[in-house]
């Protein structure tokens, strides 16, 4: 009864530890809100080099704004085709800011102004998904 009382006592330790990292892991993963916009481009011109054009200027003129967590920018991945999966956009961008005010600000920087003169002749429609998201960050 001691030995099984010790084994789970230490299997106790242990789960605690990796479930909670050791060492106050609870307090590198406090979750936060943000703000996530992802915005979804169908393109007119809906060849390779036209979508990668817009990659590159989506890496050029939206990545680095303060306030951003997050960016990542790519095309559409063609091998999902389930019926869930909306197949009508070409690029896709995702950005997370820190608030709602960090991404007020980038909307209006001179950059995302640029982006906007620079590739809207290419668009045949454009989709933002706003939302508050939680998250934590990964230490």
């Amino acid at each position: 009864m001691k030995r099984t009382m010790t084994v789970l006592a230490i299997g106790a330790v242990l789960a605690g530890g990796l479930l909670g990292g050791f060492g106050g892991a609870a307090e590198k993963h406090k979750e936060k809100t943000m703000l996530a916009h992802d915005v979804y481009f169908t393109l007119t011109d809906d060849s390779a080099a036209a979508k990668q054009q817009l990659v590159d200027a989506c890496r050029k003129y939206l990545s680095g704004h303060p306030g951003t967590v997050w960016f990542s920018t790519g095309t559409r991945a063609p091998e999902f085709a389930r019926d869930v999966n909306n197949l009508e956009f070409h690029v896709a961008l995702h950005l997370v800011f820190t608030d709602k005010a960090a991404h007020d600000r980038y909307q209006t920087t001179e950059r995302h102004m640029q982006f906007i003169k620079e590739v809207q002749g290419n668009w045949k429609k454009v989709q933002v998904f706003d939302s508050y998201v939680t998250g934590s960050e990964q230490k």
